[in-house]
């Protein structure tokens, strides 16, 4: 079969790959604790199905705009644009099957051949898989250990020329639970403006956050006409299945991004937007319960893996992931690299993480190894799982 020569520039999202072999293992009986996909482990909160069900009975199951609803999108322009300190407006909103198709039509939207596109890494993969399909130049943006897994904006300064079209944004981030600075965000946006750039901000673990307050690239003086901020209902609501998300982004830009959807999708769900207008309107303390617990999880995890030998695991400030550094258990099992102790680990110990090179290829000068947890997983779960790998890692 002669596939397109775009198809051998189109990346993945491995994840869903160890998801798969997870689901194969347990079905011959095996017993696997999974850390792999950040998929939260409660259920999608009662007040949203019940909205869902009723949607369904008031035969809310034909094609609707391809921009979305009015009432989720006036929902999503109010509530979005207050936690962001901002305003926005229903026609500033295009309602997408999930988030990714934000990421995507924004890049197929504002990118050519040839442009620049920076994006962090480690980071999601889908954002450099974008850049390449439609023949930009992905531009990989390191983020180290030492910083926090923030940026280094000197580092950026000398990555942003005249070639650059966009920059890609990710804080909270996936995978290593970084934040950006309102500082670093300052200086982002100095040379957003500086060369004339496209921000594309994915804050979907904005709310999401343990300690400090989230601070959108978007709010600050000059960026709201030049950055599209992506989100979505998946991580906040546990809404993974039901594939709702939306972008924030100008208004001039939203009918072409709306444009898109039309020829993917032709719109998103009708009863799926209906229930998103109660996740938004309606009750927001199961959500805010859900983020209490991750904190607490968060807590629990890193204590349990900084007491594993070779392993050393910074406190992840939001989203719900754990970025150690196994370096030294490397070394200490003789294994080359962080994907020989993922494997390791599924085989001595029945438990499923990610490598490090799961969320893109080493930087220059990368010499440590790291592994992603989602501790979306209970407390019980944590507990068995850290357990098991400590046994298995120390040999005890």
């Amino acid at each position: 079969m002669q596939l397109a020569k775009r198809m051998g520039r189109l990346g993945t999202e491995t994840a869903f790959e160890v998801a798969a072999l997870v689901g194969k293992l347990r079905l011959q009986g095996k017993d696997i604790i999974t850390f792999g996909l950040g998929e939260p482990n409660f259920d999608t909160p009662m007040n949203i199905k019940k909205a869902c069900i009723k949607a369904l009975n008031d035969n809310q199951t034909h094609y609707t705009t391809s921009n979305g609803i009015l009432p989720l999108r006036q929902a999503i322009a109010k509530t979005a644009g207050a936690f962001r300190g901002m305003e926005y407006d229903a026609d500033e909103v295009v309602v997408a099957p999930g988030a990714k198709p934000i990421l995507f039509n924004a890049i197929m939207a504002l990118v050519d051949e040839g442009d620049e596109v920076i994006y962090p890494n480690p980071g999601y993969p889908i954002y450099e898989s974008m850049a390449n399909f439609v023949g930009a130049k992905s531009i990989a943006l390191p983020l180290w250990e030492k910083n926090g897994f923030s940026f280094d904006v000197e580092v950026l300064k000398k990555l942003v020329n005249k070639k650059t079209k966009m920059i890609v944004l990710n804080s909270p981030q996936n995978p290593t639970g970084g934040v950006l600075s309102k500082k670093d965000l300052e200086e982002i946006a100095k040379l957003a403006k500086e060369f004339n750039v496209w921000i594309l901000t994915d804050e979907v673990y904005g709310k999401i956050l343990y300690d400090d307050k989230f601070v959108s690239i978007a709010s600050l003086p000059g960026m709201k006409e030049r950055t599209i901020v992506v989100d979505g209902f998946s991580k906040t609501y546990a809404m993974t299945g039901w594939r709702l998300g939306y972008g924030l982004m100008p208004k001039e830009l939203a009918p072409f991004i709306a444009k898109l959807e039309t020829n993917a999708n032709s719109c998103t769900n009708a009863f799926v937007q209906h229930a998103g207008v109660e996740a938004i309107n309606g009750d927001q303390s199961e959500a805010e319960k859900m983020v209490v617990e991750f904190k607490k999880r968060r807590d629990l995890i890193v204590k349990l893996l900084n007491e594993i030998k070779g392993f050393k695991c910074q406190m992840p400030k939001g989203a719900f992931y754990a970025f150690p550094n196994v370096t030294e258990a490397c070394k200490n099992l003789g294994l080359k690299d962080s994907k020989a102790l993922q494997a390791f680990l599924l085989d001595k110990a029945g438990i499923a993480v990610l490598s490090r090179t799961y969320f893109g290829p080493k930087n220059v000068g990368e010499n440590d190894e790291y592994i992603r947890l989602s501790y979306v997983s209970s407390e019980d779960d944590i507990n068995k799982g850290v357990a098991r790998m400590k046994k298995a890692i120390e040999g005890k």
